[in-house]
């Protein structure tokens, strides 16, 4: 266990060990369970690590409900007169302890011959068969399997431009899920730029390595022409997961809710709240399944043709959306709405507004970590209720999405994802739940259902063979 500093509010979590030494007399670890209780703290284990007839060594696992109560414990803890206070280490810090993710080797290496054939002289022959045929490297290299997760760290989750050191955990986290989940191999690169041209330019240059390209937590409005750019400029797949992801899995949820609510998507009245990467992808997917009718909202209210001061993801939505100009706050022109899709900031969808919606509203509150109206205030009023949160029913959560996609658009190695691709992998996510199933609380698949990645894959793979951007079939003779 690492020694860690002296405990700074802001980075104390909600699951924690402290260790103690404590004075071996009766009832010294009865008084600091109960300290600990008092403050709020849920003990899940005491573990002993080492011990002598005058003091023992022990670890006590915590639990909180927030961190000012983890803090309460520490202090209650440190005032103890039966227990000498040595260390805490938070749970969540340790598992980031020299990162998360390591390389392995898939072929040993026990003899000379081994040796030979990995490296030299032998690879010079695999070498030269790629200089002869460059795409013979998708099945002499990790190629192949190989994902880039791109960011410059300037919008990291809700913490926003942090920098590429410190989006460096994220990026890891997300390589974790391409492996557990899409058995893709995925590696994080943090560019330490926020220059348009130079971000193009510099995964360019890296592609040769890898077999698609995710793009990561680049702030709006830079992400759609890197977007854009990579995609004209290379021949693998390239994938904003921040726009695309979020809109594959609520396309996916919207399929379901309107079977719950009995709607169809040509009849919808759709509020987007938050018009950057996400609910500019989101409107697109919408309007791809047949929503004709979107507004989109940022603080100022609605975006229309002709409104001053608008970037481009705005300009979009003023030249695509909102055909009857409809002006004024979020509550003016969320009348009659029957789908409220928030990418946006926390509370700002109130229960009055959902009161002037049309019959069953369906509200995706996608805001991380607080969505724009939290679900026990919203439920009484909603037909459907969705947020990004994994501690409510109906989890809009990116992980369903892009490790399948990957999957499947290495598999048949495809050079793009299209339009089509995606649909096809929000159609088998919704499908992922037979519909005799639905519920007004379980639209969505769980992130763990383990049949959710090979359906998405297998769609993926036939949606790009029926847009003629793979480059392998379906049959078994590739191998």
């Amino acid at each position: 266990m690492s020694n860690m500093p002296t405990p700074v509010q802001e980075n104390l979590g909600t699951n924690f060990i402290i260790r103690l030494k404590l004075f071996n007399k009766i009832g010294s670890l009865a008084v600091v369970t109960r300290a600990i209780a008092d403050a709020g703290g849920d003990i899940g284990a005491i573990d002993l690590v080492r011990s002598t007839k005058e003091e023992s060594v022990r670890d006590i696992s915590i639990s909180t409900e927030n961190t000012d109560v983890s803090q309460a414990v520490l202090d209650a803890v440190r005032a103890l007169d039966v227990a000498e206070f040595i260390h805490y280490s938070d749970r969540t810090f340790l598992m980031h302890l020299g990162g998360k993710i390591e390389i392995a080797n898939r072929t040993p290496l026990k003899t000379r011959d081994d040796l030979s054939m990995a490296y030299t002289p032998g690879v010079a022959r695999v070498c030269m068969a790629i200089h002869n045929d460059p795409a013979s490297a998708y099945n002499l290299t990790i190629k192949k399997n190989t994902v880039a997760v791109v960011s410059d760290g300037t919008a990291v989750l809700g913490l926003g431009d942090i920098g590429p050191e410190a989006a460096m955990p994220v990026m890891e986290g997300k390589c974790m899920l391409f492996k557990h989940f899409g058995e893709v191999d995925a590696f994080p690169i943090c560019l330490d730029t926020k220059d348009t041209e130079e971000i193009i330019a510099i995964v360019k240059a890296l592609a040769p390595t890898f077999g698609g390209i995710n793009l990561e937590d680049i702030s709006a409005p830079r992400c759609f022409e890197i977007e854009s750019r990579l995609k004209e400029e290379l021949d693998i797949p390239v994938f904003h997961d921040d726009q695309h992801g979020t809109a594959v899995v609520s396309t996916a949820a919207l399929i379901n809710a309107l079977k719950i609510v009995d709607k169809k998507p040509e009849d919808l009245k759709v509020v987007v709240m938050g018009a950057g990467a996400a609910g500019t992808a989101c409107s697109k997917m919408a309007m791809l399944l047949g929503v004709k009718n979107i507004i989109g909202c940022d603080r100022q209210g609605a975006i229309y043709e002709g409104r001053d001061g608008l970037n481009e993801a705005k300009q979009w939505f003023a030249e695509n959306t909102n055909q009857d100009k409809e002006k004024g706050s979020l509550s003016d022109v969320i009348k009659g709405a029957d789908l409220f899709i928030g990418v946006s900031a926390p509370g700002v969808l109130t229960v009055d507004d959902i009161k002037q919606m049309n019959r069953d509203p369906i509200v995706f509150a996608m805001a991380n970590p607080i969505p724009e109206i939290m679900p026990d205030i919203a439920l009484p009023h909603v037909g459907v209720m969705a947020t990004g949160r994994s501690d409510f029913p109906n989890q809009i959560n990116n992980v369903l999405c892009f490790p399948g996609i990957f999957r499947g658009a290495l598999d048949c190695m495809a050079s793009s994802i299209t339009e089509n691709m995606k649909m096809a992998a929000a159609e088998a996510i919704a499908s992922a739940i037979p519909e005799s199933h639905l519920l007004p609380d379980y639209i969505i698949p769980s992130v763990f259902d383990p049949n959710v990645v090979p359906a998405v894959a297998e769609a993926v793979a036939n949606a790009a063979r029926a847009d003629g951007v793979a480059r392998k079939g379906s049959s078994e003779d590739d191998e």
